[in-house]
């Protein structure tokens, strides 16, 4: 509990809700207002601008909260034993904080013409297939996201928030005929809730969670084991990640206060 009493912790979640509203703002703000939206160069339209607003917002907000900006990711990044249980309840509440107001901005600045806020729905599939297709998607995503941060690896030379924002926009392409694509709780919790459309909207939860779940765990234990890392795991769950330079930022503001003698 102690993570709760840093600054650098609530700056991080204030950057999750922060960015999190920028990015449902500008993704579904893609989604509407074109009346071609059936056709496949809005399907494209759509990929690229979800996964051009995710590779710039890392890229912004990275360095803060490792701009997560999706409970899927969230959840993956704490059972790889990133994040502690606090910081991700946290994040998750602030995203789906930030989808929500983004949902109703976006509502109130939509074109007259219009009824659509992009809410998630299953085209011609049943909800078993919009459930695998939502797993495997968010699979690929989250997978991605933990490869691409692995901090024991030296062979990653390229941009990460790039590599994700395309792994985003892969998502979309192969999934948004079948489903919108959620593969992003918040995403899809947020123009629900302002619509109050909420049909097989369990599919958005639970389909991305497991995925996000099931990425962590294959990657953790199957294609890059980390059972020495396991104390470690422990205490960052507990406690979270206890960043260095923070720790060495408090003690510094603490000296500078004490009176001198």
């Amino acid at each position: 509990m102690s993570e709760l009493k840093k600054n650098s912790f609530w700056r991080a979640v204030t950057a999750e809700f922060v960015g999190m509203t920028l990015f449902i703002f500008l993704a579904i703000s893609s989604a509407i207002g074109n009346p071609n939206n059936t056709r496949p160069d809005q399907e494209l339209k759509v990929s690229l601008a979800f996964g051009l607003a995710i590779a710039t917002l890392a890229q912004s907000l990275g360095h803060i909260s490792g701009a997560h900006l999706n409970p899927a990711v969230t959840v993956g990044l704490l059972v790889s034993c990133q994040i502690s249980l606090s910081k991700a309840f946290m994040y998750i509440l602030a995203q789906l904080l930030g989808a929500t107001l983004a949902s109703g901005i976006v509502y109130g600045t939509r074109p007259y013409n219009t009824t659509a806020l992009g809410v998630n729905a299953l085209g011609d599939v049943n909800f078993r297939q919009g459930l695998a297709i939502e797993l495997f998607a968010t699979f690929q995503l989250v997978l991605c996201v933990i490869a691409v941060t692995d901090k024991k690896r030296r062979d990653v030379t390229g941009s990460a928030p790039l590599a994700i924002g395309l792994s985003v926009c892969l998502g979309h392409l192969a999934a948004i005929s079948y489903t919108g694509c959620g593969i992003n709780p918040a995403r899809s919790f947020g123009p629900a809730l302002v619509l109050n459309k909420f049909e097989n909207h369990w599919v958005y939860w639970v389909g991305p969670i497991c995925g996000g779940i099931a990425a962590a765990l294959i990657y953790n234990f199957l294609l890059s084991p980390k059972f020495d890392d396991f104390p470690k795991c422990v205490k960052v769950l507990v406690s979270g990640a206890g960043d260095a330079a923070d720790d060495n930022k408090d003690r510094m503001a603490r000296k500078t206060r004490m009176p001198r003698k």
